[in-house]
């Protein structure tokens, strides 16, 4: 990596590639790692607590001081009310790494007085390596990069995340997919909320979207978007979203185009909006009659007309936020469409 670095963005790539050594290792005989289930459909593996246990080390042994909020042990380690909080997801893609499925990666991000500064995702199958320093652009392998130019949601190609614990809602993300895949070009759900937020940052994804994210899904794949070019926040299209367990991000005229259809999807939305998902999901109800895949192929053509339509009237960015919230860390300010981060 470049030697002009800020410090502690070089620490924390030196503890990602410790946690993807890691990894590696154990993918050479995935079947021989030991999995336990923390919940139904969520699992860990102690390929996730030694990647954590490295990834710590690491870092704290550069930074004594500093504090620690890790997906697995949480905060456990590090002081305990300290400015600067390393926020870790050792290894994001669990179930895609114990089946063997490449796609998967480490997450850290730091946060100083509650906004995210540094941010590194490594994927460790491909060599990877994604970081972002507030104000200094995004990269790949030392390459800048940025979102996507696209502007036509029927062009583009979204990824997100299905829900699949106990208590997620089901037939919201029916209703979602019955709105959004007539209109896209491809709606694909590859596992690792991380890796996708680099992805959309890199331009290989137009946008993305999941609820019942945690912090550590988010933290450092926000600052990359942001700091690419693009816009991220909740479905509502407000930017303190990082603890509000809901994500969309996407280059600017796609997100613009993408909260209007989510929106009334968010726990945030206006009393109108959540009756008219509430009536979408009941349409898209695979336990009535005429629901479901009907409703979703009767819909396509007229779906795809109004999408054509609203694509030509888009705008280049979405509302300001409505309103603070009560939250724990700040999430970063998105970006202009044409100002390069960094400018002055």
């Amino acid at each position: 990596m470049s030697s002009n670095l800020h410090p502690m963005l070089n620490v924390a790539i030196k503890a990602a590639r410790a946690a993807g050594a890691l990894i590696n290792r154990a993918a050479l005989d995935v079947e021989a790692v030991r999995v336990s289930q923390k919940q139904v459909n969520d699992f860990v593996t102690e390929v996730d607590h030694a990647s954590e246990a490295a990834v710590i080390e690491t870092l704290l042994s550069a930074y004594p001081g500093h504090g620690i909020l890790a997906e697995e042990s949480g905060r456990e380690h590090g002081a305990k009310n300290a400015d600067h909080v390393w926020i870790i997801d050792p290894l994001d893609g669990t179930t895609n790494f114990i089946h063997g499925f490449p796609f998967y990666c480490v997450s850290i991000a730091l946060a100083v007085r509650g906004r995210i500064e540094q941010a590194v995702v490594y994927d460790p199958t491909r060599n990877d390596l994604f970081t972002a320093s507030r104000g200094r652009g995004a990269f790949v392998n030392d390459r800048r990069i940025r979102v996507s130019k696209r502007t036509r949601l029927s062009e583009s190609l979204i990824s997100t995340g299905f829900p699949f614990r106990t208590g997620d809602n089901f037939k919201q993300y029916l209703a979602i997919m019955a709105d959004l895949m007539p209109r896209a070009a491809g709606l694909r759900r590859p596992g690792a909320a991380a890796l996708d937020l680099a992805y959309v940052a890199a331009g290989h994804a137009d946008a993305f979207f999941e609820t019942g994210l945690n912090i550590w899904d988010v933290a450092a794949g926000s600052l990359l978007v942001t700091e690419a070019g693009g816009l991220i926040g909740n479905f509502a299209g407000e930017a303190d979203f990082l603890e509000q367990r809901e994500c969309l991000a996407g280059n600017p005229r796609i997100y613009g185009q993408l909260v209007p259809l989510l929106g009334k999807y968010s726990k945030f939305a206006g009393v109108d909006d959540k009756l008219a998902a509430t009536e979408r999901m009941r349409a898209v109800d695979p336990s009535r009659q005429g629901g479901g895949a009907d409703v979703y192929a009767r819909s396509t053509v007229g779906l795809r007309e109004e999408a054509s339509a609203a694509e030509a009237e888009a705008p280049a960015a979405p509302a300001e936020p409505q309103r603070p919230a009560r939250r724990l860390i700040r999430a970063p300010r998105p970006a202009g469409d044409t100002q390069e981060p960094g400018a002055e």
